[in-house]
């Protein structure tokens, strides 16, 4: 097995006990509904939606001096302009707790000591077989069980999937529609990430107030993985399987806790073996049309 590259260039479970917040509304501070499989305690369980519409994808080094190469979209183009139809994506990403439900009801295996962690940190070392695989143990939770949002089951009824995010779809929910740096802003400090230290910390530990979406943690903490193989810019998805019969590399984004702050920002690009498990790789979902 190949040896994961982290750059291709250079607690306490909360159990929800209050009335559920509402689709808009960003937690002061994670809760967890034991009745839902762990997920967040929120009107659509931690799905929070991105509008659909056009970002700026890719970075220019005229406005962030630590661009790496392989974020440039081509050879006479810094950045590229991608449109993205509406989605879903997690406030947080997966947890202990939430993967221990998956494990439980599926025998699913684990290396020894994974579930051992605290409940509210980040799932770690889970290949990417093993994240798509909870996302549609999750998905066939979603449609049977009668607790599940009713906005989400029927949008699974209408054929969306929940499943890991397209590179695309991961950098639009980091940076947002204004072309920023990080997802808080274009200031490398102060921020809200999880970086330079020794491990990862529980999700929403420390809430991302200026991230456009309110997301926690698309920056460090863990590095997350995406759907879409490693290739070259320019970044089209209707390209993104011509390369999974050769030996693929899967996208990782966000950084982790012990990267500096170059890997902190929205447009870094990693990439891993589909069976790399490291204790800096975790994962969130997508709700998504596609």
């Amino acid at each position: 097995m190949k040896k994961m590259f982290a750059v291709l260039l250079g607690s306490t479970l909360l159990i929800q006990t209050a009335p559920l917040l509402a689709q808009n509304e960003v937690p002061a501070a994670p809760t967890f509904n034991a009745g839902l499989w762990q997920l967040p305690a929120e009107a659509l369980a931690g799905f929070v939606r991105i509008p659909e519409g056009s970002f700026m994808m890719g970075s220019d080094p005229a406005r962030d001096r630590m661009a790496f190469a392989n974020e440039r979209w081509s050879q006479f183009q810094r950045q590229g302009n991608v449109n993205e139809a509406e989605y879903y994506i997690q406030r947080y990403e997966v947890t202990v707790a939430q993967y221990r439900e998956f494990v439980e009801a599926t025998m699913h295996p684990v290396v020894p000591g994974l579930l051992d962690q605290p409940d509210d940190y980040p799932v770690t070392n889970v290949t990417w077989p093993d994240a798509l695989a909870y996302a549609r143990w999750l998905q066939k939770q979603m449609l049977e069980s009668p607790q599940a949002p009713a906005q989400i089951k029927s949008l699974l009824q209408q054929g969306w999937k929940i499943t890991l995010p397209t590179e695309s779809q991961w950098e639009k929910a980091a940076r947002g529609p204004d072309n920023r740096i990080f997802p808080w802003g274009n200031q490398a400090t102060p921020n809200p990430a999880n970086l330079g230290s020794t491990s990862p910390r529980a999700v929403g530990a420390v809430p991302c107030t200026g991230c456009v979406y309110g997301l926690s943690d698309m920056s460090g903490n863990v590095w997350e993985w995406t759907r879409s193989p490693y290739q070259d810019y320019p970044y089209t998805e209707a390209d993104d399987r011509d390369t999974v019969n050769e030996d693929a590399l899967w996208v990782i984004r966000g950084g982790a806790f012990s990267d500096e702050i170059n890997n902190a920002r929205a447009a870094t690009r990693g990439a891993a073996d589909p069976g790399a498990r490291r204790d800096f790789i975790g994962f969130r979902l997508v709700l998504s049309p596609r």
